[in-house]
Order: C-alpha cells, then sequence, then structure tokens
C-alpha cells in the first residue's frame, strides 16, 4: 500500500510539471488557477503520505526499542554466563556496557526502559560485588585486617604471602574496574552514607569501592560500642568515640600506605587510599557529633564539652593526620543554624560570668608580673590580662572554621564583650575617681591601656585582615553597621580597621583617665609651690656676693612632690602610660611656673640666677631620668630663665631692637639689621614671641640708672 501511494504522487507530480511546461506562454492568471485546482487534487495523496511515514517511523521506534530490551537480555546473560564460568573481569565489561547504554537512555522519553535497565544493572552489580567482597573479606582476614590497637610486635608473614598479595591487587583493581560514575547510585553500601546534605559544605565524591568494605568492621564495632545502651554511648564523653577514631586511623594508616596504595597507584587511581580511609572513619564521626549536637542544644555544660572535643579533633585531623583542607571534618556541623547560635549564645553567658568573677577577684588590680621588671612593661592588672586571654582564646575556637560569615559573627561577639569591660571599667573609675593618684585608678588606666595597645596589635594581624576583607566583600550588616561610606572604604583599602570604633573609645577613656590623674598632681605640685612663687626674687643677692649657690628654701617641698609623684608613677603606670604622663606633667609645670612665678615676680641678677639655679639644677634633672634633654620640655621657663639672665648690654640692645620693632611695624631685613626673631633665633630663644620677651625684660631690675 504504501509504494502504490508513493506511485501515485510521483505520477502527480511528473503530471504538475508537464502542466507547467505547457504554461509558460499563457498568463499568470492561468498558471495560478491551474495549480491551485492541482494543489487540490494531489493533497489527498500528501496527507496518506504524511500518514504512512509517520506510521514507518512509530514502527522504527518500536523496532528500536526491542532491539535495545534485546541488547540488555543479551548483555544480562553474557553477565550470568561470565559468572557461572568465574570470568570476573569479563562480567565487570558488560556491566560496564550496560553503564554506557544507561548514559545513552538519559535524554530519550523510555522512562520504563531505563529504569528496567538501571535495576538490571543494580542486580548484577550487586551480584559481582557481593561475589567480590567476600573473597576480599576472607584476604583481609589474612591480612590481619583491620588493625584495631597498635601492633606490639611487627607480624610474621605467611608462607604464601606473594599468593595473597597477587589475589589482594586482583581484587582491588576488580572492586575499582566495577564502581562507575553510572553505578553511584546502585552500590547500596550505608558506608556511603555520610551525612544529610544540608550538614554538608562540600559534596565529597563517594568512597571507592574497597576502602567501603575495608571499613565495614570498623562500623560494625563503632555501632556496637556507640550506639544504643551501652556504657560507652555517653554524651558526656564525646571525647571516647572521638579519640577511638583516631587510634584506628593511625593504627591502620600504614596498612593503607604499604598494602593498599600501591595497588592504586598501578591502577592509575588519582586518590589517597590513608586519605578515603580516614573519610571513610570520618563520617561515622560525622553522623554521631550531628545526632548529639542536636540533643544537647539545651544542656550547656554537654555542649561546651562537644565544642571542645570537636575542634580538638578537627585540629589532630589537620596536623598528626594530615586530612586535606578541602575535603570537610567536623567543624562544618557546628555551622548549623541551631548550633551556631547554641555556640555563640553559650561562649557569650560564660565570658560574662568570667567577667564578672575576674572583676571581683581578691587580686583583680594587681599584676601577676609585679616583681618581675623586664616582664611587666605593661603593668597590666589580672582582670585585663585574663580578659584578653579570654579574648584570644575565643579567637582560637573561631579561627579554624570553614565559613567567614560564621567567624564574623564571633568577631562581633568579641567586639561586643570588649565594649562590655569597657564600660565596666568606667563604672569602677569613677567610683575611684575621688583618689586619682592611688593604686588601682591607675591600674583600672593601665587595664585600658593594655586592651587598647593588644586590640592595636590584632587590627595589624593577618587573620582579622582577612576578616576585614571578607567583611567588606560580602557586605556583612552585623559587622559594618554605623559604619559610613568613607570608612567602608578605610577599611575596604586597609587604612582603617575593624577595631577603630573600640580603639576610639578607649583612647578617649584613656585620656580622660590621665587628665584627670595630671590635673590631681598638679593641684598637689601648685599648693606646695605656693611659698615659691611669692618668693622675694627682687631682693635676692647678687650671684657674686654668694660662695655656692643652693635651691632655693622656699622650692625644697615643690621639688619633693615633683619628684615623688614621678617616682610614684614610675611604679604603677605602664612604660607607654608614663611616657605620656611625665611629658603632659612637664608640660603643665613649665605653663605654670611661666605664669605664676615668672610674670607674677620681679627678678633682681640675683634673683634671675637664683631662677634658673633651681631650674636648670634641680627642676630639669628631676626629669632628666627619663629622657636625654628634659629642658626641651620647659621652653617657656628656659627661654625665661635666658632673657632674665642676659648680661645688661644684650639686654639693652634687645630691648631697644624690639620696641623699635613694635613701633614701626615693618622689616628690618629689608632694612639691613636682623629681624625680632632672627635675633631671638640667636639667643636660642625659638618658642617665645617678641611681645613676651618685652615683658620679660621689662620684669628685669637691673637696669642702667635703677
Amino acid at each position: 500500500m504504501f509504494f502504490l501511494h508513493l506511485w501515485r504522487w510521483s505520477q502527480e507530480t511528473k503530471r504538475l510539471y508537464m502542466v507547467i511546461q505547457q504554461c509558460t506562454q499563457l498568463p499568470m492568471l492561468n498558471i495560478c488557477l491551474q495549480f491551485t485546482a492541482h494543489r487540490q487534487v494531489a493533497q489527498p495523496w500528501m496527507d496518506n503520505l504524511r500518514q504512512t511515514c509517520n506510521q514507518v517511523d512509530t514502527i522504527e521506534r518500536h523496532m528500536k526499542y526491542l532491539r535495545c530490551l534485546q541488547h540488555i537480555e543479551e548483555l544480562s546473560a553474557a553477565v550470568q554466563q561470565c559468572l557461572m564460568t568465574s570470568s570476573i573481569q569479563e562480567a565487570i565489561k558488560a556491566v560496564d556496557s550496560m553503564a554506557v547504554l544507561d548514559c545513552g537512555l538519559n535524554q530519550s522519553g523510555c522512562s520504563h526502559l531505563q529504569n528496567f535497565l538501571r535495576e538490571t544493572l543494580c542486580f548484577w552489580h550487586k551480584i559481582i560485588k557481593d561475589r567480590l567482597a567476600s573473597d576480599f573479606e576472607k584476604i583481609l582476614a589474612q591480612l590481619h585486617w583491620p588493625i584495631i590497637s597498635p601492633p606490639t610486635q611487627s607480624p610474621i608473614p605467611a608462607a604464601n604471602y606473594q599468593e595473597i598479595s597477587s589475589q589482594l591487587e586482583l581484587l582491588v583493581t576488580q572492586l575499582l574496574a566495577l564502581q562507575t560514575s553510572a553505578l553511584a547510585s546502585c552500590q547500596g553500601l550505608p558506608s556511603t552514607q555520610l551525612v544529610s546534605s544540608a550538614t554538608c559544605l562540600l559534596q565529597a565524591p563517594p568512597l571507592c569501592l574497597p576502602i567501603q568494605i575495608m571499613l565495614l568492621p570498623l562500623r560494625r564495632r563503632f555501632k556496637y560500642h556507640f550506639y544504643g545502651n551501652r556504657q560507652t554511648n555517653s554524651l558526656s564523653k564525646p571525647e571516647w568515640y572521638l579519640t577511638q577514631v583516631l587510634m584506628w586511623m593511625g593504627n591502620n594508616s600504614a596498612f593503607m600506605e604499604e598494602k593498599i596504595q600501591p595497588i592504586l597507584d598501578r591502577a592509575e587511581a588519582s586518590f589517597s587510599a590513608r586519605v578515603e580511609l580516614c573519610r571513610g572513619l570520618l563520617s561515622l564521626v560525622q553522623e554521631k557529633v550531628a545526632s548529639d549536637a542536636s540533643r544537647l542544644l539545651y544542656d550547656d555544660v554537654l555542649f561546651c564539652h562537644l565544642v571542645e572535643e570537636v575542634l580538638q579533633f578537627e585540629k589532630e585531623l589537620r596536623s598528626n593526620h594530615l586530612y586535606p583542607a578541602v575535603l570537610p571534618g567536623l567543624l562544618h556541623l557546628l555551622l548549623e543554624d541551631a548550633v551556631l547560635q547554641k555556640w555563640l549564645t553559650v561562649e557569650k553567658k560564660m565570658a560574662v560570668e568570667k567577667m564578672d568573677a575576674m572583676l571581683s577577684a581578691e587580686g583583680a588590680w594587681s599584676s601577676q608580673y609585679k616583681d618581675i621588671s623586664d616582664m611587666d612593661e605593661l603593668k597590666a592588672p589580672d582582670c585585663a590580662e585574663t580578659f584578653m586571654t579570654l579574648l584570644q582564646v575565643i579567637t582560637e575556637r573561631y579561627r579554624a572554621l570553614p565559613c567567614p560569615s560564621a567567624q564574623l559573627k564571633f568577631l562581633e561577639l568579641q567586639r561586643e564583650l570588649v565594649d562590655d569591660f569597657r564600660i565596666r571599667l568606667t563604672q569602677v573609675m569613677k567610683e575611684e575617681s575621688r583618689c586619682p593618684l592611688g593604686v588601682r585608678y591607675c591600674a583600672i588606666l593601665n587595664a585600658v591601656n593594655y586592651i587598647s595597645t593588644i586590640l592595636g596589635d590584632w587590627a595589624d594581624n593577618v587573620f582579622f585582615l582577612q576578616l576585614q576583607q571578607a567583611a567588606v566583600s560580602h557586605g556583612e550588616e552585623m559587622v559594618l553597621r554605623g559604619q559610613g561610606t568613607m570608612e567602608v572604604g578605610r577599611l575596604a583599602s586597609l587604612e582603617g580597621s575593624l577595631f577603630d570604633g573600640l580603639l576610639a573609645l578607649l583612647d578617649r577613656l584613656k585620656g580622660d583617665m590621665l587628665g584627670r590623674l595630671l590635673e590631681w598632681t598638679m593641684r598637689e605640685i601648685t599648693e606646695k609651690a605656693k611659698p615659691y612663687c611669692q618668693d622675694r626674687w627682687l631682693s635676692l643677692p647678687s650671684q657674686h656676693d654668694q660662695s655656692t649657690m643652693t635651691l632655693s628654701s622656699t622650692a625644697c617641698p615643690m621639688m619633693l612632690c615633683v619628684r615623688d609623684r614621678l617616682l610614684n608613677l614610675h611604679n604603677v603606670l605602664s612604660l607607654s602610660l608614663f611616657q605620656l604622663a611625665w611629658q603632659g606633667l612637664a608640660e603643665r609645670l613649665d605653663n605654670f611656673l611661666y605664669q605664676n612665678v615668672i610674670l607674677c615676680n620681679h627678678f633682681s641678677d640675683g634673683g634671675a640666677a637664683q631662677l634658673q639655679f633651681d631650674m636648670t639644677r634641680n627642676l630639669f634633672p628631676l626629669f632628666g631620668h627619663y629622657c636625654k634633654r628634659p629642658e626641651n620640655f620647659f621652653k617657656h621657663v628656659k627661654e625665661a630663665c635666658l632673657i632674665l639672665c642676659l648680661n645688661v648690654g644684650s639686654a639693652i640692645l634687645l630691648r631697644t631692637l624690639l620696641n623699635e620693632s613694635e613701633e614701626e611695624m615693618r622689616d628690618w631685613t629689608g632694612a639691613g639689621d636682623p629681624s625680632p626673631e632672627a635675633a631671638l633665633n640667636e639667643l636660642g630663644v625659638y618658642c617665645l614671641a617678641p611681645c613676651d620677651v618685652l615683658i620679660l625684660l621689662s620684669l628685669r631690675t637691673s637696669w642702667p640708672g635703677q
């Protein structure tokens, strides 16, 4: 029938062609009419032909379907025949052919055929695997696998060791050949079930079949001891199963490297036998930890213990057993939302409790290194040092987490704790502010400086710089909140740090406390200096009338007070704070002496010489213990003494120069004479202005004619 329709259609086509040739000379309208009439006659034949072609396509697909089904049955029969004749390698090749066929059917719509093929594939795969696994387990038993405890002596090789080694290599090679990507879903061994996909950060490939089989006895032991009602299955003792797994890794690593790895190398496998063993054992621990963690969310003590043990296990796994960093360990289990939130909550709770304890301890404000001078430069009180140690321990706990977002949550917790501790220090400081010169007040100041110093070091630490970059690149709101566009830009360019806000608050507190300390010190010194301010500088005898110069009797209380305060501050303040303190005290003392002693009195030659002696031979040396040129910190007093002690001729010339300069208000350099500033610089006066020098000259009484 098909060929009849085809013949008729060809005849009609020839007829149409002849009609077109005959009508080439006819008008276009006639041609169109004839073509339309012919198409109407030929349309039924075209429809019949299309239907027939569709039927042929359907029959052809059915034939292919049947041929594919027949091929599957032939492959299945071939596998069966190979197994009956113990031709395992040929059976594996037939199974591989099934796997290739299965891949080819992935894009087809033959779901039933593909399901049948996969069921057949899994059926024969399981039979071959079970047969190989049985033989493999027998060989492993002869090689004393698994090694549960460290061997006390080297095992004696069996008489048929070479034969066993050959069988071992053959079985491992056949198992590797059996494991293909298309069979991964059919393996059916529970050891490939690591943990739920929700808990895995990285989707690791399935374990190779030989390692899966080798892990079966260890899995049975693990399930027996650490599940069910066994005493070894204790929520309070996670270290039992964690330590056991680490021991199994260590005890069996030599076997894997000596017996299995050479076979894998010859088979051109791209993985390490030791790492595969660790992966398989790790899957046992992952299941157990995931189960225990969810049960301990309401027990803070046991939860903390579990976290500590997991962190220790991870550390030993990476360092002692050289487990690759690209493969997940146990830390990703702690990143589950509920577990991570619980960890943060417990971390904060315990930190706050420790802060309360450390601040209320008996020796909270004394340094544990106070008797060791070379170790006590910062003079940090015990509470501050304990607090920063607490923060450092928190850092070490979350440093190894594989997720920067989780690390930034812990960093934000640390910043909250630092701010909380700063507030507590401020509260204690306010209680001690009635006596800023006391030991506790200075200890609080040392604590603030110590925390600020450590945070400054952290700001330059590589780990925190990496977290800073992660916060900027991921736009972490929690860490960057309150930061303007300019501040975020400074963080991105590493000009700023994540601790800048805290450092600013700590520096402000340190500045306020140091200012109050110096204010009280100056108040005491000022009180002692009152007699010195009221001394009769005008009537003191000339230096030539005295055999030796001695310190003014009225200056002794002030000098003793300055000396005692400097010694006290040196003993109770850290080195960096003491530098700021004595320099600030020198600045304040310089202004006080200049304003209240020098500018408030008139000086004879003897009075000026006495003042200079008191300052240069007594006051300045008190600060000379802490710097090489203490006079540079008393610029007003030093230069005032220099002006007051000028010989009469130089003083007259200087006064004339300054008066004329003040009256004429013009540039003396242009007139050929030195400017007032140049003249003062020649005398060593750089700080005082010409008007100030005129005032000082007016305080001299030893002028000619007076």
